[in-house]
């Protein structure tokens, strides 16, 4: 074999993302983001010609959707984006408050300097993101947050928890933080949590991390219970 072929590196570059990955990625942001509302037909026809894909890459993206609970089949009806549940929500926060609260308190108890450094760099991403009114970079920057929040602790399987719902707490969180004065408040609060990780008060981490969840979990509540009356 020829020598210049051998160094060649002939192997074949798969794509960064396939057509369904960008296809998901966009239904996905359409539906959290409020583009298409909750009940909404999800027309499969309509969705090809928006997306400029084939049928059938439609039709495994509403099934992956359907798996993250944000798209339901209804009989005679076909798919439509999934309504938010208010039980399903109080569960979601519920478990976010004790795995939270738990990470908040061993990030404290840990008392390295770095942890409070990257979790204030990741807030002023946030507050940045509510400055310049991009959602996208207000999610993007609370994942980040947590991310470090568990993972700085080496609390991966809890993190790995966190993100079998991720799809579901963003498309909460979606509604939450554009709610009044959220991008005050929201802030804060995290501030509050950083503040005591600093100080290496693992009991008043734990508080504040608490206190967030559920004053995020009381605006949702109020959103969805609306949604559901058609207030």
């Amino acid at each position: 074999m020829n020598a210049d072929l051998r160094e060649t590196d002939i192997r074949v570059e798969r794509p960064a993302k396939t057509l369904r990955e960008l296809a998901l990625e966009k239904v996905r942001d359409a539906i959290v983001d409020g583009y298409f509302k909750p009940g909404e037909r999800l027309v499969e026809r309509d969705l090809c010609g928006q997306l400029g894909v084939s049928r059938t890459v439609v039709r495994e993206v509403l099934r992956h959707l359907e798996s993250e609970g944000l798209v339901a089949s209804l009989p005679n009806k076909g798919p439509i984006v999934a309504l938010l549940d208010l039980d399903e929500a109080k569960q979601i926060y519920e478990i976010r408050g004790a795995l939270e609260g738990m990470a908040a308190r061993l990030c404290a108890e840990r008392r390295d300097p770095a942890i409070a450094e990257a979790l204030e760099a990741s807030l002023k991403g946030i507050r940045e993101s509510y400055a310049a009114k991009d959602m996208h970079g207000v999610l993007s920057q609370t994942s980040a947050f947590y991310q470090t929040l568990f993972t700085r602790v080496d609390r991966h399987v809890a993190w790995g928890v966190v993100n079998l719902l991720t799809v579901r707490i963003n498309h909460l969180r979606s509604m939450t933080i554009k709610t009044k004065n959220r991008d005050v408040e929201g802030p804060a609060q995290m501030e509050k949590i950083v503040d005591a990780i600093r100080r290496g008060d693992g009991e008043a981490a734990c508080r504040a991390a608490l206190d967030h969840v559920a004053r995020a979990a009381a605006i949702a509540e109020t959103l969805i219970a609306a949604q559901q009356t058609g207030e």
